[in-house]
């Protein structure tokens, strides 16, 4: 669950250059079914920030709703990066090699979406057995 409250009375307050609203945003975590997380009760965090979008542009909801599809960001490409292409343990390290990796892995992830895959490793998968499958993709 998330709440979030904002305010402009504090703008004056803060030195950080064109701020328009102040946040905080209350997350509670808990398992979806309810029960105890890792044995322990709903854990609470709050978190604020500092955003340079007057309040006409963004209310309170739409702040709550951008700061939510962060998470998505995370979970659906980074999550993947780190997971299912193991980018922490690459061993491709001079010059710009690990840039043109990581944007090799971008490519092959936003390619995989776009043409519908919700499991990008399933998807990998699928093309490596599937040569067919991975030159359509390519457009070739």
């Amino acid at each position: 669950m998330r709440r979030i409250w904002t305010s402009t009375e504090l703008n004056d307050y803060v030195e950080f250059p064109h701020t328009q609203q102040v946040v905080r945003v209350e997350r509670t975590v808990t398992k979806l079914d309810g029960t105890p997380l890792n044995g322990k009760r709903p854990r609470t965090e709050v978190s604020f920030g500092i955003t340079s979008v007057p309040p006409e542009r963004a209310s309170a909801s739409k702040l709550l709703e951008l700061n939510r599809g962060h998470w998505a960001i995370e979970n659906k490409l980074h999550w993947v990066r780190d997971v299912t292409f193991d980018e922490d343990r690459s061993q491709v390290r001079r010059r710009g090699s690990p840039h043109s990796m990581a944007s090799v892995r971008n490519l092959a992830i936003g390619v995989l979406r776009i043409a519908g895959a919700s499991n990008i490793a399933a998807a990998l998968r699928h093309c490596a057995r599937n040569v067919r499958t991975t030159l359509q993709l390519m457009g070739l």
